[in-house]
């Protein structure tokens, strides 16, 4: 096992029509992400786009899935297996309809609450107790359907302060890996 690398995975849709949405905010931090460490996404055999680099002081390989949300698992369990990284060093980056907008929330483990990304990586992995940095979207307003909302753009009002709130999210997955669950919970669960 490579106990000193970890894999930051970033969920999301493949393609330009998917790009804005709601359930495209893995993939927002993951670009921010890679932008910090100045690597750009390249290819992977495991059906995914990798940046191989230091984040935090650490090894790291940042992914994004190319496959659609709901088939996450396949990509996640390939590049886990091909670097070899040990299920507590996998951080998965999605977006969280239970926490209101531009919130922050870090755990380990838990269900998929309906997520079918991480869902398809739980029953891939064959565990459901890797890191998670959750990106609040709030919930749908009225009755409109969970899904549907996901899959629509942000709002312009939300737009306004997309940019702040992604780099606060990618803050989090560095602070995750540079000083550990409890203290990056402390420092991002305080609004």
């Amino acid at each position: 096992m490579s106990a000193d690398l970890w894999l930051v995975v970033g969920l999301g849709n493949p393609g330009p029509s998917y790009a804005g949405n709601r359930h495209n905010a893995g993939f927002m931090v993951l670009d921010t992400l890679a932008a910090r460490t100045g690597g750009k996404f390249k290819a992977h055999k495991s059906r995914a786009e990798v940046v191989e680099g230091r984040l935090a002081g650490a090894r790291a390989v940042l992914a994004k899935p190319r496959t659609y949300m709901n088939e996450s698992g396949g990509p996640v369990k390939g590049l886990q297996d091909f670097y070899k990284v040990p299920l507590e060093r996998v951080i998965v980056v999605h977006d969280e309809l239970d926490i209101p907008y531009g919130a922050v929330r870090l755990k380990q483990g838990g269900g998929d609450n309906g997520h079918n990304g991480l869902r398809s990586i739980t029953k891939s992995v064959s565990a459901k107790d890797y890191l998670r940095v959750r990106f609040g979207v709030g919930r749908p307003p009225g009755r409109m359907d969970a899904a549907a909302f996901v899959l629509k753009d942000f709002s312009a009002t939300e737009r306004k302060e997309l940019d702040l709130n992604v780099e606060r999210a990618a803050d989090a997955v560095e602070a995750l890996v540079a000083e550990g669950l409890a203290v990056a919970q402390n420092t991002f669960h305080t609004t």
